[in-house]
C-alpha cells in the first residue's frame, strides 16, 4: 500500500518513522516547504510533496491527516479528488468524523489518537471507525496502523479520554522515570546507568502487563512480599497521595 501523511509535525514525523521502520509500505508525505521536513525526507527516504494536487495525483491508498485541529477540515476539503477507494484517517483531536464526512462525502473515514511511541512501533493508538465501513476497509486500516503499536478500538465519543491517557500518559511516566533516576543517582548509580535501568524497568513492566493481561493490582501483589522492601515503598507512595496525583493529572489534562 501507499500511505500518505499530511502534516509532518511532531506526530506526523513519529508516524512516518514508525512506518518506515517496518519497510512494508510506500510512504509519502505532504507539507508546505520546510527545511526540517525536507531533511527528514532525505534521512528516512520518503517522497515529499509540497502541494495537495501533487499528493492527490500520486493516488495513495491511505491518507493520514496529522494537521492541527483548527485546519484539518479545511485540509480534508482539498482532498476531494482522491481516488474513491482512498481511506482518510484523521488524528486531529476534537475533529468529528461527521465534520470530515461533510467535506469528504462517500469516503471511508476513521479517527485516531496516537501517541509519540509510534515512532518506535510501540504506540497506544485509539481508533474509531466511521460509519458503514466494510470488513475489507477495516482490515486495511488495522494492517496499516497495527505496524505502529497497539490499536485500542473505541466508539468515537471515547477517543478523547484514550488520547489523554495514551497521549499525555507518556509525559506522566517520564516525570516518574526522572524521579526514579534521581533516587538511583542519590544511592550511587551514574546518571546514564540510572536512565538505562529505569527505562528497562518501565519497558518490562509494561510488556508483562500487556502480555499477561493481568490487572496492575495483581502484578503489584506478586512483588510485594509480606514485610518486604517493596510494600514499604508502596506504603510511602500511598502516604504521599501518589494515586490521587495520577488521577488528578488525568482530570486536569481532560479539563
Amino acid at each position: 500500500m501507499e500511505i500518505a501523511i499530511i502534516g509532518v509535525g511532531n506526530m506526523g514525523s513519529a508516524i512516518i518513522r514508525g512506518l518506515v521502520n517496518q519497510h512494508q509500505d510506500t510512504i509519502v508525505a505532504m507539507n508546505p516547504e520546510n527545511p526540517r521536513v525536507s531533511s527528514l525526507a532525505k534521512e528516512l527516504g520518503f517522497k515529499l510533496f509540497n502541494q495537495y494536487d501533487q499528493l492527490v495525483a500520486d493516488r495513495p491508498d491511505i491518507v493520514i491527516l496529522t494537521t492541527p485541529a483548527s485546519v484539518t477540515t479545511k485540509v480534508a476539503g482539498q482532498l476531494s479528488d482522491l481516488k474513491s477507494s482512498t481511506i482518510v484517517i484523521s488524528s486531529a483531536a476534537g475533529v468529528k468524523l461527521a465534520d470530515l464526512a461533510k467535506v469528504l462525502p462517500n469516503r471511508s473515514l476513521a479517527a485516531i489518537i496516537p501517541n509519540t511511541p509510534v515512532a518506535v512501533n510501540a504506540g497506544a493508538i485509539g481508533l474509531a471507525y466511521g460509519q458503514d465501513l466494510s470488513a475489507d476497509v477495516k482490515e486495511k486500516i488495522q494492517k496499516a496502523l497495527g505496524q505502529l503499536g497497539d490499536l485500542i478500538v473505541v466508539p468515537e465519543d471515547q477517543l478523547d479520554i484514550v488520547g489523554i491517557v495514551g497521549g499525555c500518559g507518556p509525559a506522566f511516566v517520564d516525570v516518574f522515570m526522572d524521579a526514579m533516576s534521581d533516587a538511583a543517582v542519590k544511592y550511587g548509580l551514574s546518571r546514564q546507568t540510572a536512565y538505562q535501568l529505569v527505562a528497562s524497568m518501565v519497558k518490562g513492566s509494561g510488556k508483562l502487563a500487556a502480555d499477561s493481561k493481568q490487572s496492575p493490582a495483581l502484578l503489584r501483589d506478586q512483588v510485594t512480599s509480606p514485610g518486604g522492601t517493596t510494600i514499604r515503598g508502596v506504603e510511602a507512595l500511598e502516604k504521599a497521595g501518589f494515586r490521587y496525583a495520577v488521577i488528578n493529572a488525568v482530570n486536569k489534562a481532560n479539563g
